[in-house]
C-alpha cells in the first residue's frame, strides 16, 4: 500500500485506545538488562521496530549489527558492544548512515574501545575491535546535540571499573530522556549523583540488579490522538496505560494542548481527553521533547492557532530533515513554518486566505518518517487527506492505522 486517506468522520468519535508500549522505556530496558546478562524479566515491551531490532540484535552472534534506520539503537548498541568487549560492524540504512555519531565515538575511544570508521569519518558504519579500560572515567561532553550518547554511556557508566562522570556542556537538551535513563537504571539497583546546576552526573562503578520491570504506554503515540481531538468536531478518547507522573518527556503534550483544546483527565485506566476551547496563540520551547514539534505544527496549521516554537534544531538530524519536511508540507494544508530567527525561533500559522477545506485532497510526503505520517494523519478529522508510504508507522507504532479506523475512514 503506497498512500492511504483519511476521511473525516461522520458521527462523533468516543473511543478508548489501548497505545502500543514506550519505545524510548523499551529500549532502555533492553540494554539495562543485557548488562544484568539477561536476568532480569521484562513486561509489555514495544512491538515496534526499533525496538525488535534492538532485541534481535541483543541476541544475534552475527558481527555485522543492523540496526535498519533505529537511532536509538546505533547509540545504544554501540555503548554496549563496546563495554562488554565485542567485535561488530555497527550500520544501517543509507540514512542512517548520514547521522552523525562521532560525538559518542570519541567519548568511548576516551574509555578504552577500539572503534574505526569504516566510511565516513563521524559517521556509521563503524568497527568495534575490542575494549581495554584506559583508567580515564571523567568526560566532557555536548548536551545539545542528542541525549541518547549521554543515556548511552550512563547506562554502561557502572560496567567501568571505576564508574563514570559525566560533564555537560552547552545546554542540555531533551534532559526528561537522560532523567528517564538514571530512573530505570535505578530501578535495576543502581545508584547515581546529579547535579544539574553544575551539569554533571556520576555514576559510580555497581552491579545492576535483575528485576521485574513494566513498560509504560507511549507518550509519543499518544500524542496523535491528542491532535486528533484537538481537530475534530466532537471527540472524547480514553487512552489506556498513561501515567500522570510518567518518565517520558513526551508527555508534555498534556500542557501543550492545553492550548490548542484539549483537557485530560486521568483515570485508573490511563488518561481521558475532552475538547476545551483553544488558545489564538502560544509559545513553547520543543528542547526535551523535539519528537512532538511535528504533531504540533500540523495541528497548530489546520486549527488556525499561532505557535512559536523554539527548540527544534535537533529536528534536521532526525530520520529526515523535520524542519526541511514540515516547511515543505505544511503549505499542502494551509500552514507555513517560517523562521524567525536562524536555526533558533520559528512560528507555524494558516498561511493567510487560505481556503477552509484545500480545493484537492493533500498529498503528504513522509521521507521515510515514521512521524511525519501521524503527526499529519489527524488533519483528516478536519477535511481528506492522503499520507504517502504509510508503512513507515511501523518503526514507533505499529497499530496506528488499525487503532485509527476505530473513528474514522480510511481509503
Amino acid at each position: 500500500m503506497n498512500s492511504v486517506i483519511v476521511n473525516p468522520p461522520t458521527q462523533p468519535i468516543r473511543t478508548e485506545i489501548r497505545l502500543a508500549s514506550s519505545k524510548s522505556e523499551s529500549n532502555r530496558a533492553l540494554i539495562i538488562n543485557a548488562l544484568t546478562q539477561f536476568k532480569g524479566q521484562l513486561e509489555n515491551i514495544s512491538s515496534a521496530r526499533d525496538t525488535q531490532t534492538m532485541m534481535r540484535l541483543l541476541q544475534s552472534s552475527d558481527v555485522v549489527a543492523d540496526v535498519l534506520d533505529a537511532g536509538t539503537t546505533m547509540r545504544f548498541l554501540t555503548a554496549y558492544f563496546a563495554v562488554t568487549n565485542q567485535h561488530k560492524t555497527m550500520t544501517g540504512t543509507p540514512r542512517m548512515c548520514e547521522r552523525p555519531i562521532g560525538i559518542l565515538v570519541d567519548a568511548l575511544r576516551i574509555l578504552g574501545a577500539n572503534i574505526t570508521y569504516k566510511q565516513n569519518e563521524g559517521y556509521p558504519p563503524t568497527e568495534l575491535n575490542g575494549f581495554q579500560y584506559s583508567g580515564q572515567n571523567h568526560l566532557t561532553i555536548r548536551g545539545d546535540v542528542s541525549s541518547q550518547y549521554i543515556s548511552a554511556l550512563l547506562m554502561i557508566g557502572p560496567m567501568l571499573p571505576d564508574g563514570i562522570t559525566l560533564e555537560l556542556t552547552g545546554e542540555i537538551g531533551s534532559r526528561p530522556y537522560i532523567e528517564m535513563t538514571l530512573q530505570q537504571m535505578r530501578a535495576f539497583g543502581v545508584t547515581h549523583e546529579a547535579n544539574w546546576e553544575a551539569k554533571t552526573i556520576r555514576v559510580p562503578a555497581q552491579h545492576y540488579i535483575p528485576t521485574h520491570y513494566a513498560i509504560e504506554s507511549d507518550w509519543s503515540g499518544a500524542s496523535y490522538w491528542y491532535s486528533l481531538v484537538a481537530l475534530a468536531k466532537d471527540a472524547e478518547v480514553e487512552l489506556l496505560g498513561l501515567k500522570e507522573n510518567s518518565l517520558q518527556g513526551d508527555s508534555a503534550i498534556v500542557k501543550i494542548m492545553e492550548h490548542m483544546g484539549v483537557k485530560s483527565a486521568f483515570t485508573k485506566r490511563g488518561v481521558l481527553l475532552t475538547k476545551i476551547p483553544a488558545d489564538k496563540a502560544f509559545a513553547w520551547d520543543f528542547t526535551d521533547c523535539p519528537d512532538l514539534a511535528q504533531t504540533v505544527a500540523a495541528c497548530a496549521a489546520v486549527a488556525g492557532i499561532e505557535v512559536t516554537m523554539t527548540g527544534i534544531e535537533s529536528l534536521k538530524i532526525k530520520e529526515t530533515d523535520r524542519v526541511g519536511a514540515l516547511q515543505a508540507e505544511l503549505p499542502k494544508i494551509g500552514g507555513e513554518l517560517v523562521e524567525l530567527e536562524q536555526n533558533t525561533k520559528y512560528i507555524v500559522r494558516k498561511k493567510a486566505e487560505t481556503p477552509a477545506t484545500p480545493p484537492s485532497t493533500p498529498v503528504i510526503e513522509t521521507y521515510d518518517d515514521h512521524r511525519m505520517a501521524m503527526a499529519f494523519a489527524p488533519v483528516g478529522m478536519v477535511f481528506p487527506v492522503e499520507i504517502s508510504e504509510p508503512h513507515v508507522v511501523a518503526k514507533s507504532y505499529p497499530s496506528f492505522w488499525d487503532d485509527l479506523k476505530k473513528v474514522t475512514t480510511i481509503a
